[in-house]
């Protein structure tokens, strides 16, 4: 079995405007020969914000509310498990050559969360495999989600959506964080990560901390066609 059947949802979060970042996703799946259909794998249309409120900047609001949305669609189906993916989601090549692997581990123990994209450092030259970690995680680009511990995340994240910012119970911040902030409120959840990183990010233009270059009309078609030669150079 692959990693994608093995989850009931795979959602890819994109925002409709963002053809640039769905046509460079396409390519990655059609390299992991992964392919998209309804109620299984799909895209799923990012949440674009028009007031920052109490968030960190208007895109931190609009990806917190994306990510907890794609929760609330899984559960809405009935589907135990969801694998939620970004849509600059570089996916390594060791990941498919691993698949199989990989859900066997899946198989055989209890797990909450894990990631199979991460920043952590863990360089390591034996087979892929999903390690218990119990400390904090940047980036929410490529986790997987079981069915209670989505519903605890879901919760959490309607509560801390309407808190102040700083509340001492959580409140409004980016989703990579909400989910650690609640992991270290809840020291007993069960979190795999992925040894070695099996999903990076892209090189491209974020709506959600956009760099100086990115706002400047006349730069961004630039900058975007140096960062496809870039992707390229490196994959070859």
């Amino acid at each position: 079995m692959r990693v994608f059947d093995y989850f009931d949802r795979v959602y890819i979060i994109n925002l409709a405007e963002r053809t640039d970042r769905r046509s460079e996703m396409l390519e990655e799946l059609a390299q992991a020969k992964i392919e998209l259909k309804q109620g299984h794998v799909e895209f799923f249309p990012a949440i674009r914000a028009k007031e920052k409120g109490e968030f960190p900047t208007l895109g931190a609001r609009g990806c917190f509310h994306s990510h907890l949305e794609c929760w609330k669609k899984a559960k809405a189906e009935g589907a135990k498990t969801v694998l939620v993916i970004e849509d600059d989601l570089q996916i390594a090549p060791r990941f498919v050559v691993d698949e199989h692997r990989l859900v066997e581990q899946l198989q055989s123990q209890p797990w909450d969360i894990v990631y199979f994209g991460h920043a952590l450092d863990t360089p390591s030259d034996q087979p892929s495999e999903l390690v218990p970690f119990d400390g904090g995680i940047i980036l929410a680009h490529f986790y997987g989600l079981n069915e209670t511990y989505r519903d605890q995340l879901i919760e959490f994240f309607e509560q801390a959506a309407v808190r102040p910012g700083g509340h001492p119970d959580g409140g409004p911040m980016y989703p990579d964080a909400g989910i650690n902030f609640y992991r270290a409120k809840n020291p007993g959840s069960r979190t795999l990560v992925a040894r070695p990183n099996l999903g990076t990010q892209r090189s491209s233009r974020s709506d959600v901390t956009p760099k100086w270059h990115d706002r400047v009309p006349g730069l961004k078609s630039l900058v975007g066609i140096a960062r496809r030669v870039k992707r390229k150079l490196v994959t070859r």
